[in-house]
C-alpha cells in the first residue's frame, strides 16, 4: 500500500511554500516519524516527516514551489528494510542519513557533526524518542576541542593561478522565503514609521554582582542559569506600566493601547532573524522567564516555531551584545511602536561621586515610533530601564 506524502498545514495565512531540500535520496528505505524535507514559508521553516515505514518515492523536486497539501512522494509500506537502495545514491545517503542509534540526525545536528567532527552517536539525545538535538551536540562539543588542521605536506613552488572565471568567484543563491519576508518587513517599517533612535548606558555591576552571588544557587533549584535577559525582560515590563505610550500600537487612525506585556525576543537562527514571543512576562519569574527564553530559542534554531509563537508582541528586546556590537540602531519589529537594543559589556572608565571608576558598561538603544511616541517618554521609559538594572531592588517594590 502506497500513502501519499504531503505538504503539511502551517497555519490559515500560509497556502504554499518553497521544498528546499530532501534529507533523504529517493528509493530510500525511511522509517516513521523520519524528517524527509524541509519547507520554507514566508514565515516559517520546517521540516516533514515520513508517516509510515516504507520505500519512498520521490515526485517533487527540490527547490520546487509547492502548496499546502500537494502530494510530493509516496511511500510504500509493502517494501522492507532490506530492499535496495539504488547505487549512484548510496554515497549521498551515508553522509544525509547519519543516524544516532535508531534516529535520523536533522540537518543542524548533521551540520555541527561536520564542524565538530563528533559523532552524534556517541551522544545522548535528550529529543522525542532519544532523538539527538542541536543542543545536545553544543553541550558534546564545549568538551571537545573543534578540528584541528593537519599540517601542510611540503610541495614544489607552482606557478601563480590564472584569474578565476566569474562563475568561480560568486556563488548565486535564492533567496529564502523566510529572508524575503524579513527584508521587505524591515525596509517597511522604515518606510510606514517616523523611525527615531534614543541611546543611554547602564551600569552593570549590581546585576553581575546578583548573578554571581546567586548563581549556583539558582540552577540547582531552577536547573537554568541566571541571565541577563530576565533582569531586561522585567525592566522593561516594569517601564511599560511607568510609560504606557510605549505600549501601544497604531491601526490606522486608531491607537491601540496594550493592557498585557508579551515580550519578543530576537533569536538568531541559520535560517535568519526570527523573534518568537514569551507570554505574560508580568506574572512570570526570573526563572520562569528564563526557562521560557531558553525552550523559545531551542525551538526557533530547530526550526520548530509556528505561527503562533510569532505573534502577539508588544514590546522587542535583541542582545547584538552577544555577537559583541558595541552600539547599533535597531529596526522596529511592526507593528510594534518600540524596540531595545542591548549591546556588548565593556569595562570603561566613569564619574562617580566626584572619582574616575572602571566599572561594565553596556549601551543601551531605544528605538521608537515617533508617530506615537514622543521624545519625553521614550527618554523615560529608556531611564526607567537604567534604574532598574543599576538598582535591582527597584523591581521588588516598583519604584
Amino acid at each position: 500500500m502506497a500513502i501519499d506524502v504531503k505538504i503539511p498545514p502551517m497555519g490559515e495565512s500560509i497556502t504554499s511554500g518553497v521544498l528546499a531540500k530532501w534529507h533523504v535520496a529517493d528509493g530510500t528505505i525511511v522509517k516513521k516519524d523520519q524528517p524527509l524535507f524541509e519547507l520554507e514559508t514566508d514565515k516559517i521553516t520546517s521540516e516533514g516527516t515520513a508517516e509510515a515505514d516504507g520505500k519512498l518515492t520521490i515526485k517533487v523536486a527540490a527547490g520546487t514551489d509547492v502548496k499546502i497539501g500537494e502530494v510530493v512522494a509516496t511511500i510504500d509500506e509493502t517494501a522492507t528494510a532490506g530492499a535496495s537502495v539504488p547505487a549512484a545514491s548510496s554515497q549521498k545517503l551515508e553522509v544525509e542519513n547519519q543516524k544516532s542509534g535508531d534516529v535520523v540526525a536533522s540537518p543542524a545536528v548533521r551540520r555541527l557533526a561536520a564542524e565538530t567532527g563528533i559523532d552524534p552517536a556517541t551522544v545522548t539525545g535528550t529529543g522525542k524518542a532519544g532523538r539527538v538535538t542541536k543542543g545536545d551536540m553544543l553541550a558534546a562539543s564545549v568538551s571537545k576541542p573543534p578540528f584541528a588542521a593537519p599540517a601542510p605536506a611540503a610541495t614544489a613552488p607552482v606557478a601563480a593561478p590564472s584569474v578565476a572565471s566569474a562563475k568561480e568567484r560568486q556563488t548565486r543563491t535564492k533567496m529564502s522565503k523566510l529572508r524575503q519576508t524579513i527584508a521587505k518587513r524591515l525596509v517597511s517599517a522604515q518606510h510606514e514609521a517616523a523611525m527615531l533612535t534614543t541611546f543611554n548606558e547602564v551600569d552593570m555591576s549590581a546585576v553581575m554582582e546578583l548573578r554571581k552571588k546567586y548563581q549556583d544557587d539558582f540552577v540547582k533549584k531552577h536547573g537554568v542559569k541566571l541571565g541577563f535577559m530576565s533582569f531586561f525582560t522585567k525592566a522593561v515590563v516594569h517601564a511599560l506600566r511607568e510609560v504606557p505610550g510605549v505600549n501601544a500600537t497604531i491601526d490606522g487612525d486608531t491607537v491601540v493601547q496594550n493592557h498585557y506585556y508579551d515580550i519578543s525576543m530576537a533569536v538568531s537562527t541559520d535560517k535568519g532573524l526570527m523573534v518568537p514571543v514569551i507570554r505574560g512576562c508580568d506574572t512570570l519569574d526570573m526563572a520562569g522567564i528564563e526557562k521560557a527564553i531558553a525552550e523559545t530559542a531551542k525551538k526557533a534554531r530547530e526550526g520548530k516555531i509556528g505561527l503562533d509563537d510569532l505573534s502577539g508582541g508588544v514590546f522587542t528586546i535583541t542582545n547584538g551584545g552577544i555577537f559583541g556590537s558595541m552600539l547599533s540602531t535597531p529596526i522596529l519589529n511592526a507593528p510594534q511602536s518600540a524596540i531595545l537594543g542591548l549591546h556588548a559589556i565593556n569595562e570603561r572608565p566613569i564619574a562617580l561621586n566626584g572619582q574616575v571608576v572602571i566599572r561594565p558598561m553596556m549601551y543601551l538603544a531605544l528605538s521608537y515610533d515617533h508617530r506615537l511616541v514622543d521624545g519625553k517618554e521614550a527618554v523615560t521609559f529608556l531611564v526607567k530601564v537604567k534604574q532598574a538594572i543599576e538598582d535591582p531592588a527597584r523591581l521588588l517594590i516598583g519604584a
